[in-house]
């Protein structure tokens, strides 16, 4: 498992439990106590903090992201670990941008499957494919082909 995989799992983590806990716990207690001895390399740990930080500051747009894209599914009933593992990708495609966005939805479908449900991979896929199509204008393109 790469360092950066194995940084988006502990800051999934993280994320799921301070939402869990109704956002009463103190983030940077539990990002000490999810890097503690898992994330020896102080890079993982930053990015580890760089995501969750960057995922809580920006939420409210995240998540507006999120119900765009997902407009039968109300934020809060889409289930808690697809949630954070949509708003770590769409927190690393939108605004830290140091991966290539088609990485950063692979990581992401892995995480949903391995920590969601059956059909958590499809899901997550679908949002971040539509965010990813809309970003780079492809469904555009792809729609005028049909016309002519």
């Amino acid at each position: 498992m790469s360092n950066r995989h194995f940084s988006r799992t502990v800051a999934m983590q993280i994320l799921f439990e301070w939402e869990f806990n109704h956002r009463s716990q103190r983030l940077q207690n539990l990002i000490d106590q999810g890097v503690g001895s898992d994330l020896s390399n102080l890079e993982n740990i930053n990015f580890v903090s760089d995501l969750v930080h960057g995922v809580t500051k920006n939420m409210s747009a995240i998540d507006e992201v999120i119900i765009k894209h997902a407009p039968e599914w109300p934020i809060d009933k889409i289930m808690m670990i697809d949630r954070n593992v949509l708003r770590i990708a769409l927190y690393e495609m939108l605004y830290e941008k140091q991966a290539p966005p088609k990485v950063i939805i692979n990581e992401a479908i892995e995480l949903a499957k391995a920590f969601g449900s059956e059909s958590s991979g499809k899901f997550v896929n679908g949002v971040l494919g539509a965010v990813y199509s809309e970003l780079t204008g492809k469904k555009d393109k792809d729609n005028s082909k049909e016309k002519e």
